[in-house]
This record gives C-alpha cells, structure tokens and sequence, in this order.
C-alpha cells in the first residue's frame, strides 16, 4: 500500500473509533446501568458487559465500511476461539487477506464501567504476514478516548509510520473537532514528575515495588525526610499510559508483570499487557517518544490476543538513558 492508501486506512479507522465512542456513550445516556456485569471470561481477559457494546459496534462498522478491495483479518480481544479467523470480506480464507488489524474495542474498562476515569479504543494496522505479524509491523495506529460522564472534551490520536501524528478533541455535546497539539516531556530529570510502574492487581506487587524502590535509589531520587520526589499513577488502561507519555504528563512508563510473573512462577496470566493494549504504540514514537521491551529490544510480539508483553515508555531519549542500564541489571538480578 502507499502512502496515499495508509492515510485513507486511517481515516477510515478514526470513523471506526467514532462509531464506538458514540455507541457507547449513547448506552450510557439511555441508561445502560449494568456495564460491570462479567460478560465472559477468555484466556486473555474478563469481558464485561459494557465491551459487548463496542464489540457489537465493531462488527457492523467493518460489515459496512471496510473496503472489500483491502480484505483484512480482525484480531480483537474478547473475540471467541482465537483458531478460527475473523476476516472481511466475512467467510474470506484467511490466506487471502491484505492486513492485519488488530483492536481493543475498550483499553481501561474497570476505570471507565465505574465511571472513574477514561477508557481508550486502540488500532494497529499492519501488513498481512500471517503468524509473523508483530507489533513492529503495524503501519497506522489510531487510539481515542472514551470519556466519562462529566467530560465535556474527548481526544483522538492518530499516526501513520514516518508522517507524525494527527490529534484532536471533541468538545461539549455538539462534537465539536478542534485541532489539538501533542508533544512528550522533554524533561531532563524525573524529579517532581510522574513516572510510574504497572501493578494494578495484587499478583506480583510486591515483586513489582521492590524492583521500582530500588531503582529510583539507585538513581538517587529516593525520598528523603518525606519529601516525594518522583510521583506514581496507576492508571488502569495501557492505552491511557501511553496517552499521558504522549501528551507530556508522564516521563516513563514500565510495564513489568511478564518479569514479574516468570520470576514468582505464577506463569501466563491473563493479568498481563497483551498486543492488543500496546498496538498504539507507534503514536508515541512519532510523537517523538521511546517504547521498547525493558532490556532495550524493540516491540516484536506476535499480534494475537494472548502474548504476554514486557514493555516501558520513555518521553525522550535522555530519560532513557538514565533508566535503561540500572532497569536492566535490576531485572537481570531477579530473573
């Protein structure tokens, strides 16, 4: 495909993520009061209700606006048995498909079924290389927020390899597109900002604090006499991470659970960071950002729903250096 095709492709997935977004909210404003009831339980994760919306939303978006001149294979999470593809064309072998798009209908479902905070639509798009297909492949990448209730604005970020990104906001009931300028820190020190480790669940938490205790001593930012010098969100959504190094509110960002997991012989879990929640990741490295495996390798996992993925976000290239060899031998220490 050439450029002029990616950019049609990510126009055409920007009206997908509006297409959720709206069915979403819609749901939200007739009523729908029970979007925390568990819907089903896969390998991967627990589906909840308010992901049958989004995912119902999904079908008929590709069912109708998918070009049948680019067939594709649609790898999301919380679809069934993940031997049998789904393509559109529907019922096209899979063979003949063009693309791989891979897609996480709702990034952060706990914060946002609770009304607590944002949720995010997430899409990779790469060329179709059957099992091989990793997250190095994907070509356009589209990520938008689904708001709370008392958000009056929703952003939408969008990249295509090599082109930078294409932001914007909704603002207030009318939908309203303004522009919207994004740009990672560029902060030289991690002093007095947020920079944060994923351990949402119980598993793998204390294992997780440690590792974090010991590198901000190691690198000198440990408190002292109270004092908080470096600053933690947890932020229940992959995509929201990404999204907070994007936009500059973050300095890193590290995902470590896989580490976590080998080293305590709990094994696979479906507790872990899978592709689909880091397909986006390509919008912070036009951005101007880093996103790498912890010991420095770039993203390549297989685009499927049940790979485990290890990986840490920097806003800029002198953050990275600081962390990257104190993480690495305190990793190498406990694996």
């Amino acid at each position: 495909m050439n450029a002029t095709s990616w950019n049609r492709a990510r126009r055409l997935l920007c009206g997908l993520h509006d297409h959720i977004r709206e069915s979403v909210v819609r749901a939200r404003v007739r009523g729908l009061r029970r979007f925390a009831d568990v819907a089903a339980v896969t390998t991967a994760d627990t589906i909840y209700r308010v992901d049958r919306i989004s995912e119902k939303a999904i079908e008929d978006w590709f069912e109708r606006h998918w070009p049948r001149e680019w067939p594709v294979q649609l790898v999301m999470e919380g679809e069934g048995d993940p031997a049998e593809a789904t393509t559109y064309p529907r019922g096209l072998p899979l063979s003949r498909t063009r693309l791989k798009c891979i897609l996480d209908p709702i990034d952060g479902t706990r914060g946002l079924m609770h009304d607590k905070r944002s949720a995010w639509i997430l899409t990779g798009l790469a060329p179709q290389q059957g099992v091989r297909t990793h997250l190095g492949d994907i070509e356009v990448a589209v990520m938008t927020e689904l708001p709370t209730s008392k958000q009056v604005r929703s952003d939408q970020l969008s990249a295509i390899r090599g082109r930078g990104v294409v932001a914007s906001s909704w603002m207030g009931e009318g939908l309203r597109r303004r522009a919207l300028t994004v740009r990672p820190s560029q902060a030289v020190t991690f002093e007095h900002g947020f920079a944060s480790f994923a351990r949402f669940f119980p598993e793998g938490k204390v294992w997780l604090a440690s590792l974090e205790e010991e590198l901000w001593r190691a690198l000198g930012l440990f408190g002292k006499d109270g004092g908080a010098r470096v600053f933690d969100d947890q932020y229940i959504s992959t995509g929201g991470q990404l999204y907070e190094l994007i936009v500059g509110h973050d300095r890193l960002v590290g995902d470590l659970r896989p580490q976590a997991f080998a080293a305590l012989g709990i094994g696979d879990s479906g507790l872990c960071c899978h592709p689909y929640d880091i397909c986006t990741a390509l919008i912070l490295q036009e951005a101007g950002g880093l996103v790498e495996t912890p010991l420095g390798r770039p993203l390549r996992s297989p685009l499927d729903t049940t790979s485990a993925v290890a990986w840490i976000g920097y806003a800029n290239q002198q953050l990275a250096r600081q962390v990257r060899p104190v993480l690495q031998r305190l990793i190498r220490e406990r694996t």
